[in-house]
């Protein structure tokens, strides 16, 4: 598990280090709002169209081989970003992207791999929790490190989270026994992320998943429907309606992921280092929201936890708006919600597939077109803050996702009761 957690906390934190220091790297280097916005669309938009050519390096390389490729490949990233002029920066978050797609999809592999099946919703648990560990403490400690340091060691010093994961897994490599031959089969033959609902795992929502071929024990699986046509169609309009419920999470996260910290310093007037702690909790508390809709699930119909959820989704900008004040509150909602929401709309898919490998693609969809719709999201925020002079409309947009997300995560619930 070791080796896994020190993964994780390299596959969120590249992605997050420039937003606390988003406003020096703007000033030093003449960066464009919208340009700054694709320093965390990017990365979301190489999670929808690398998987592919990622599920191939893990099957012809193996899976030890490729977690070592993506941890490479996020700390050239990580110094190519540093290095100087925007093309250079964009470069070197297009390598920390494509690396950690590589990364989203050969984690879950091992687990299926190498954890006991009983065992393997613990292990999921501690993977989601460390991705969301790893932003919080890199968007809490980017900002000091740049007052001491100036930003570009700053966002290079979480390199140092890939260098000591690159050291475990050479000495774990050398370690474990059996041919590559073996790994590559084994990745071939396991599901390509944990959105997949094998071995009793439940589905993760942090990475792009591609079809599945095993089938999980059947005690771990939900009833089984007839497969009929009218079943197929069902599916397949709950699966719709889940992609845009996804398609509205996923914008908000990325959006409110990537401006959060200069909203907080623009409108309350907080340094950055306040501004990029205040953001963090928006990461932090994402673990107790995606732990607690599993306990209301168990307690209430499938729609209500969507519905809080969604409640509590819109909160976050209308409290922006209206009481700004209140940030650290609307921080912890949204960043619980956001946590949650992820939960809530694998769960349904998990629940409403009639197979792992319907599950897995059903994932694949929905994951696909949400992280298209992301892509879009912080770019587009930057610019409205550039073309309206303040927060309001950046954060309308926040709004509007959040009621998309509310509305197709309902209808999907309900479809799903049916």
């Amino acid at each position: 598990m070791a080796g896994i957690i020190l993964v994780a906390l390299s596959l969120r934190g590249p992605i997050i280090a420039p937003t606390p220091v988003i406003t020096n790297i703007q000033a030093d280097i003449g960066l464009s709002s919208v340009a700054a916005g694709l320093l965390t669309g990017l990365p979301v938009f190489l999670f929808a169209v690398v998987t592919p050519a990622a599920s191939t390096v893990i099957r012809r390389a193996g899976p030890e081989a490729a977690v070592l490729l993506c941890l490479i490949g996020v700390l050239m990233g990580t110094v190519i970003r540093s290095l100087g002029s925007t093309p250079l920066l964009l470069v070197g978050t297009v390598v920390i992207g494509a690396s950690i797609t590589i990364g989203n999809i050969v984690i879950p592999v091992i687990i299926r791999r190498d954890v006991p099946w009983r065992q393997v919703s613990v292990v999921t648990a501690a993977y989601s929790a460390a991705l969301n560990v790893g932003s919080m403490i890199t968007a809490l400690g980017t900002a000091p490190l740049a007052a001491a340091l100036g930003w570009r060691w700053a966002i290079t010093a979480w390199g140092v989270l890939a260098l000591a994961g690159i050291g475990y897994w050479l000495l774990l490599s050398r370690r474990r026994s059996g041919s590559p031959g073996d790994d590559a089969a084994s990745a071939a033959h396991t599901p390509s992320s944990p959105d997949a609902p094998g071995r009793g795992a439940a589905p993760n929502p942090h990475a792009p998943s591609a079809p599945e071929t095993s089938e999980a024990p059947a005690e771990m699986l939900p009833p089984a429907e007839p497969d009929t046509a009218h079943a197929t169609g069902r599916v397949r309009r709950i699966g719709w309606l889940l992609a845009l419920a996804f398609c509205g999470q996923a914008m908000a996260y990325y959006s409110v992921t990537a401006w959060l910290p200069a909203l907080l310093a623009d409108t309350r007037g907080l340094s950055l280092a306040s501004s990029g702690a205040s953001a963090s909790l928006f990461q932090v508390a994402a673990v107790i929201g995606a732990f607690g809709v599993p306990l209301l699930a168990a307690r209430a119909p499938a729609w209500v936890p969507v519905a809080l959820i969604g409640a509590l989704w819109i909160t976050l900008p209308i409290g922006l708006m209206l009481a700004p004040g209140w940030f650290i509150a609307w921080s912890l909602i949204g960043g619980a919600t956001q946590g949650g929401g992820f939960t809530a709309i694998f769960s349904i898919v998990a629940r409403v597939a009639r197979s792992s490998a319907e599950a897995a693609r059903m994932s694949a969809r929905v994951q696909g077109i949400g992280y298209l719709a992301a892509t879009i999201g912080p770019p587009l925020a930057g610019g409205l803050n550039t073309a309206t002079g303040a927060w309001t409309a950046p954060l309308l947009l926040v709004l509007a996702a959040t009621v998309v997300f509310t509305v197709g995560g309902v209808l999907a619930a309900f479809s799903a009761r049916s």
